[in-house]
């Protein structure tokens, strides 16, 4: 409490990273634009204004948590698990009290808002990995440190799988693959992993992936496989980002995107909608961002005096990095089309907070260990 009490009773602006607030935030205004011409076509502003609802609560988390000392987080296991065990009963819960979704139970249904737990079981994953890792950064060689650390990936992975949500379970894996990477694992046992990540996509590939997982594979190997059906989004996305040109058709005069052409324009495909109305300078102006947002996350982890803000602060930006290229991926036609959201950009108000609360840590983990 008097931690808070002294921390607002100073300039808290004074306390915010804006090197890497700043470029979060222009990327959700971009976001937020093509929302807004996405929208136009049928008048309804709803989602935009829901996105700029959950901007403005973000921001507010950011600018509390960072004004706050949260270092009392890495000593505190007993509060790391609490979190990670909280991750894992929202995650259960969908199962039972979630109503499906075009197949999917990803959400809570509080009123005219809907709630996915998964970012920010993702986050409780990071903050647990980071301070298993940090506290056994010499048992790392050992495979059961690797088994125990698998763990503690593999239970949220298995709950959102019975979602079934592939795209985002997948995103779990990533993480802790990431993480036990910059940890140092030995070479032998990246070997064995990779050996049974052979064995669980064969195993998938014929008791698991339902026969929509399978054409989308399918027509990531072969474009012209079903075009009017599994292929027909990834098809449309590259067209939308080819009609764009130089400076793009402008607000609200995308054919794909204003005309149904291009599915989930505001999510999935987000990045196609602004190459399509705002061109080839809105995309480069899109990666500059990110670009700058990741150099600050990296100059964070180099003067990180503590291993648990450097793996923290690498576990995020392993996280952002994997969803950026995925999301890119799906649209440009070179990976599968999974549901993943490009963060701080796409309408996704549960996904937006999550981001803008692992930015909010890490600053704060950052201001206070200098």
């Amino acid at each position: 409490m008097r931690n808070i009490q002294s921390a607002f009773g100073r300039n808290i602006f004074k306390t915010i990273n804006w090197k890497l607030l700043l470029p979060a935030i222009l990327l959700s205004l971009l976001g937020m634009l093509s929302i807004y011409s996405s929208s136009l076509n049928r008048g309804d502003f709803l989602n935009l204004k829901k996105q700029a609802l959950f901007l403005f609560l973000s921001l507010l988390i950011v600018i509390f948590l960072s004004a706050m000392d949260l270092r009392f987080l890495k000593n505190n296991s007993y509060l790391i698990f609490t979190l990670y065990c909280l991750s894992l009963i929202s995650l259960l819960g969908l199962l039972f009290l979630s109503q499906a979704h075009r197949g999917t139970k990803g959400w809570y249904n509080i009123g005219p808002v809907s709630f996915d737990p998964e970012p920010f079981a993702a986050l409780a994953l990071i903050i647990v990995l980071s301070k298993y890792f940090a506290s056994r950064h010499i048992e790392i060689h050992s495979f059961k440190a690797v088994i125990v650390s698998g763990i503690y990936a593999f239970l949220p992975f298995l709950l959102v799988l019975g979602q079934p949500d592939l795209g985002s379970s997948l995103s779990l894996v990533c993480i802790w693959l990431g993480m036990l990477l910059f940890s140092g694992i030995k070479i032998k046992h990246l070997l064995v992993i990779f050996l049974l990540f052979a064995v669980c996509f064969v195993l998938a590939w014929n008791f698991y992936f339902k026969d929509y997982h399978k054409q989308r594979i399918m027509a990531l190997l072969n474009p012209h496989f079903d075009e009017k059906g599994i292929a027909w989004s990834t098809n449309q996305s590259k067209i939308a980002i080819g009609n764009g040109g130089w400076w793009g058709k402008g607000i609200g005069r995308g054919t794909q995107t204003q005309y149904g052409f291009l599915s989930e324009p505001k999510t999935d495909f987000i990045f196609s909608a602004i190459a399509e109305e705002f061109g080839f300078f809105a995309v480069l102006t899109l990666f500059v961002l990110f670009i700058i947002l990741l150099w600050q996350i990296l100059c964070v982890i180099k003067g990180a005096q503590n291993n648990f803000l450097r793996l923290f602060a690498f576990g995020f930006a392993f996280l952002l990095v994997s969803q950026i290229a995925v999301n890119i991926g799906m649209c440009l036609g070179i990976l599968p089309v999974i549901g993943i959201p490009l963060p701080f950009v796409s309408y996704s108000g549960s996904s937006i907070t999550a981001f803008y609360l692992g930015l909010a840590i890490l600053m704060s983990l950052q201001k206070k260990s200098e």
